[in-house]
């Protein structure tokens, strides 16, 4: 059979590439709701403390700790969804993200139930670092896994682009609210209203989720018998070393996101002086820039090379930290120029490797564990790549003396560096290995071609 017979309709792959892009575009809503509000209101309700400092590093603690619980989501739904399928485990991670955010948001203060209040927000972040940790995984397989393979880059990118709107509509929201009402407004009750959103948009991701159907390529695998019986021991064992180099690759994604998209808004209010509103509209444009950018990076990695786009990439986002920080310091109180030293960096650099990212982790595992593989490499290099950024970004920060911000920008570089290696140790791996599995599928078709031949033809132009 030819690809062309064994590929989906075009009506079909568009559902399920809207179905994930709308899904992952909630989740990731849920997740940095959390972030955009930690640094300027649940610092001050949740953690109080007779020093800024230090509430402002208990709350962004709790941001971190979604992070260090998504290897477990991670772990858990990408055990079942190579076992027993993609659709199933996109549907309940999204319930699972919306209901706790919508509890965040009516939790009451530490003001009215002490210590009850912070512990309520850990254990409520604890969950949506669960649902997030399956939630990724799953939405870009299903993009990945029905596009044609020499435009995978392309399709697996679009998922991706629900992190640029995700963030887009949370510092949207926020911003709306915070330019609506006055301080003592939006502190009482109006950042509240961002998180019982959620509930809405949760009923929309779900209806449209239940709606399509299981991909092609993880059918055959079930058809054929192939599933691995624990599929995290499976990966461990027989890919150890792509899942260190997918961890390196990762580093600059967390890293350079969580500096521009978290700690820059309280860097930019707090040492800058740059009101809030302004501040989070700033990083809102940058996001909607990378709906742009992140698939024609998706596009670039099927055409010039996955790792080739990716290790340039990592380098020059990476290095982009000195002159925007440089423009956040020197800009006296210019929002163009503040705003020019956000966009560019982050919504134009960034996407060079946000996305090819979801093609190139695909592409490291056989489809009998990559639910698994990707799900892990991407989850567990984020509690150190994502979660906790911004607390070592405030910690170096204060170290320079409250206003230097240069070792957090060689921070951003160092993370740039140890992604181009690891992107270009994928690449040579890749020519090294003629094939990652030995597939005896009986069906002769795009999708049963050894996975090292048929995609990693992208991976090893440098």
């Amino acid at each position: 059979m030819t690809t062309r017979q064994t590929s989906p309709d075009r009506g079909g792959l568009g559902r399920v590439v809207t179905a994930a892009l709308i899904g992952a575009t909630i989740e990731w809503y849920d997740f940095f709701l959390y972030g955009v509000v930690a640094g300027i209101v649940l610092n001050k309700l949740y953690f109080p403390a007779s020093d800024p400092l230090v509430s402002t590093l208990l709350a962004y603690s709790t941001f971190a700790v979604g992070f260090v619980t998504r290897p477990l989501g991670g772990v858990i739904f990408g055990h079942f969804g190579d076992r027993i399928g993609r659709k199933s485990m996109l549907v309940i991670t999204l319930m699972l993200m919306g209901v706790a955010t919508f509890l965040i948001g009516l939790v009451p203060t530490y003001a009215q139930i002490g210590i009850a209040a912070p512990v309520l927000l850990l254990l409520l972040r604890i969950v949506q670092g669960i649902g997030l940790g399956g939630e990724w995984g799953g939405a870009v397989l299903m993009a990945f896994e029905y596009a044609p393979p020499e435009k995978r880059g392309l399709y697996a990118s679009i998922p991706q682009i629900g992190l640029a709107l995700g963030l887009c509509l949370a510092s949207g929201v926020v911003a709306g609210l915070s330019y609506g009402l006055d301080d003592a407004q939006f502190l009482a009750w109006g950042w509240r209203l961002a998180f019982l959103l959620s509930a809405v948009l949760v009923a929309v991701g779900a209806y449209i989720r239940l709606n399509v159907m299981e991909t092609p390529e993880f059918a055959r695998v079930k058809e054929t018998n192939r599933e691995a019986a624990i599929p995290f021991v499976s990966m461990m064992r027989e890919f150890p070393g792509n899942v260190i180099a997918g961890m390196g690759a990762r580093t600059i994604d967390g890293v350079f996101f969580n500096i521009f998209a978290v700690f820059s808004i309280g860097y930019l209010t707090g040492t800058v002086g740059v009101p809030r509103t302004q501040a989070l509209l700033g990083v809102t444009a940058a996001a909607l820039l990378l709906c742009l950018t992140i698939p024609l990076a998706g596009w670039l990695s099927d055409y010039l090379g996955r790792t080739r786009v990716y290790a340039w990439g990592s380098l020059l986002t990476g290095f982009s930290a000195f002159p925007a920080f440089w423009i956040f310091l020197n800009s006296d109180g210019s929002i163009g120029a503040i705003w020019l030293a956000l966009i560019v960096p982050f919504g134009i650099l960034y996407a060079s490797v946000y996305g090819p990212e979801a093609a190139l982790f695909s592409e490291l595992f056989p489809a009998r564990v990559r639910y698994t593989g990707i799900s892990f490499v991407y989850q567990f290099s984020g509690i150190f790549a994502s979660g906790l950024t911004p607390i070592i970004a405030t910690a170096l920060l204060q170290y320079s003396g409250g206003d230097k911000p240069w070792l957090v920008c060689a921070y951003c570089a160092l993370a740039g560096l140890v992604s181009a290696a690891s992107a270009i140790w994928i690449g040579r791996a890749a020519r090294r290995q003629p094939d990652v599995e030995p597939i005896k599928a009986p069906i002769e078709s795009a999708s049963s071609i050894p996975l090292a031949r048929r995609t990693f033809h992208n991976t090893e132009r440098i």
